[in-house]
Formats: structure tokens, C-alpha cells, sequence
């Protein structure tokens, strides 16, 4: 039986589990599976992964403190309705499906928002169990763009039963499937574009992240990516999302793209509008300052770009 569940720690402030202070309140509740001891796999970049020796409380730069599910639940009755959605995230363990679907079962006769699933690939019987009990979104982090680049980063699993598991839950789910794509993990932005690109293709819905060093992992010493190319592949992946542009309409310069196949008017409009560049994934989901202090530079906005921040993006990237 479940006794606790990690919460990120701006959703406890919200909840109020403890006292914090947030620059931007969490627009999704985000919990975590509790297991004393760390994941089965051994992806570089998190601090769960087997053979890190990062705190158990990290998930990228956040805390995630461990709570009595009860209290979680009680606090998710009073106050849920400050959410747009419960995202439900598992590290990979022995049970981990077990305890994923009993969290579920008890939020669901709790809160009557949407849940997300984030986990591991699981097999076709499993996501249709979490279908069955009402889960309304499921996610399978793909995290790496290549194989090559999933090789180095992502040990214990393989590109191979990632794409399946992804095309089990497109047969399962529909379109209510999304993906992770960390960039900066060593591919080129004409990579990151393709493999949006085939994301989408594959009616897979793609969550854009930074990668982000934290101490303790294998790739703590690995760069953070460029914002301006960071804000590039953003871009890209808006015009593709939205159908207002084409991988094979881009144009690139060696990896960086330097022709996005759009309109000039067109093109400051979005670029001005600051959508490409807000948080990308399940909707509801802002996951405030995730990968960047508050104080900067912002990979993703948790809230709307203002004018200034969005003329500032606009002068690095269209000149």
C-alpha cells in the first residue's frame, strides 16, 4: 500500500504542505512515486538514475520532499481546484506500476481534474489499465533525439522500446500522448528539429526541456545548450505543432537553422506573440522555473513573456 508521495515543492506551497515563496505558482499539481532507494535505470542527466549520488528529494532543479499520500490527498480536496491538472510522475522500480495505479485510483475518487501519467515505457495491458481508470494523458519520456545520443545518456533502457511504447499508447490513448525531448544532451538543432518533426508525425505531443547540470549525476559537468539555439528548436517546434510550417520547409547552415519556411510577418507575429517560448507539454502545465533559476536566463516561461522579454528573444533571433 501507498503511505507516501514525493510533491514538488511548489505544489505543496500551494497545497499548503509548507511555507515557500514562489515567483509563479504551479499551474499542475506534480507528484512523484516514493521508493527508498533510486531508479533501475542510470540516465546521466537525473538524480534518481541508479549510480547517482544527487539527494533523493532532486527531480532536475526542483525539491520534491516526501509526504503522507492521506495529507496529500486531504490537501488535493481543499484545494485542488488551484490546479488545471495532476500530473503523476514514477521513477523505475520494482512495484512502481503498482503504486502508480493505486496514487490514480485514490486521486481520481478525490479530484475530478485530469491526471497525467509520466513513466517509464510499460507494456500495451498496462497503459490500457491506466486508460481504464481514467487517466487522461499518458507520457513516455523520449528524452534523447538520436540513438546515439539516447545510447550515451539513457542506460537501462533502449530508443527502440521507447518509440514501440510510444506507438502503444498513440493505439491506446489516441492522441493524448506526450513526450519529453531534453535538449543539449549532444545533438544538433537540425536533429532536434527531425525528431520533433517525426514526434509529430506520430501524433505525439512534445515537451521541450533544457538540459540542466545537478550535482551528483554523470552529466553534472555537461553544458547547459545555448538559449539562442534553445529558443530556435522552440520556435521550430511551435510552427510545426501549429501547422504553420514544415521540418522540410526549414532551412539550416551547417545544424543551426537559418531559415524557418514562414512569412517574415508571419514569423514576428508568433515570435511576438511569445508562445514558442512558454512551457510546452500536457495542457495546464507551466513547470515554473524547472530548468532556470527565477533570476535567469528563462529556457521556458511558467506565464506569458512580456513585450520586452519577447522583443528581446525576437532581436536574437530574427535579427
Amino acid at each position: 500500500m501507498v503511505a507516501r508521495v514525493r510533491v514538488a515543492f511548489g505544489t505543496g506551497v500551494v497545497l499548503g504542505l509548507w511555507d515557500g515563496r514562489m515567483e509563479t505558482p504551479p499551474t499542475t499539481a506534480h507528484l512523484l512515486t516514493y521508493h527508498d532507494g533510486r531508479c533501475a535505470a542510470g540516465c546521466g542527466f537525473c538524480p534518481q538514475a541508479r549510480g547517482s549520488t544527487s539527494d533523493l528529494k532532486m527531480l532536475s532543479r526542483v525539491l520534491w520532499p516526501h509526504y503522507p499520500l492521506e495529507k496529500v490527498l486531504a490537501a488535493l480536496g481543499k484545494k485542488g481546484g488551484s490546479f488545471q491538472r495532476i500530473c503523476v510522475q514514477a521513477v523505475n522500480y520494482l512495484g512502481a506500476v503498482e503504486d502508480v495505479c493505486e496514487l490514480v485510483g485514490k486521486i481520481k475518487d478525490t479530484s475530478s481534474l485530469p491526471i497525467s501519467v509520466s513513466c517509464h515505457p510499460v507494456t500495451r495491458e498496462v497503459m490500457e489499465r491506466l486508460d481504464s481508470l481514467g487517466v487522461e494523458r499518458i507520457c513516455i519520456p523520449l528524452d534523447a533525439v538520436t540513438p546515439e545520443v539516447f545510447k550515451m545518456t539513457k542506460d537501462g533502457y533502449s530508443w527502440e522500446s521507447h518509440l514501440k511504447a510510444l506507438k502503444d499508447a498513440r493505439d491506446v490513448f489516441g492522441f493524448r500522448v506526450t513526450t519529453h525531448v531534453i535538449v543539449g544532451l549532444g545533438e544538433s538543432e537540425r536533429e532536434a528539429v527531425q525528431a520533433i518533426g517525426m514526434l509529430d508525425r506520430m501524433g505525439v505531443t512534445v515537451a521541450l526541456f533544457a538540459f540542466t547540470p545537478i550535482r551528483g549525476t554523470r552529466l553534472s559537468e555537461h553544458p547547459r545548450p545555448d538559449l539562442d539555439s534553445y529558443h530556435r528548436i522552440q520556435l521550430a517546434r511551435h510552427l510545426i505543432l501549429q501547422r504553420l510550417g514544415t521540418v522540410e520547409g526549414m532551412k539550416f547552415k551547417g545544424s543551426k537553422v537559418v531559415d524557418f519556411g514562414v512569412e517574415d510577418d508571419i514569423l514576428e507575429k508568433v515570435v511576438m506573440s511569445g508562445e514558442p517560448f512558454r512551457t510546452s507539454g500536457c495542457q495546464g502545465c507551466n513547470r515554473p522555473f524547472y530548468n532556470e533559476s527565477p533570476h535567469g536566463p528563462i529556457y521556458n516561461y511558467p506565464r506569458k513573456p512580456t513585450k520586452k522579454e519577447s522583443e528581446t528573444i525576437q532581436e536574437s533571433l530574427l535579427g
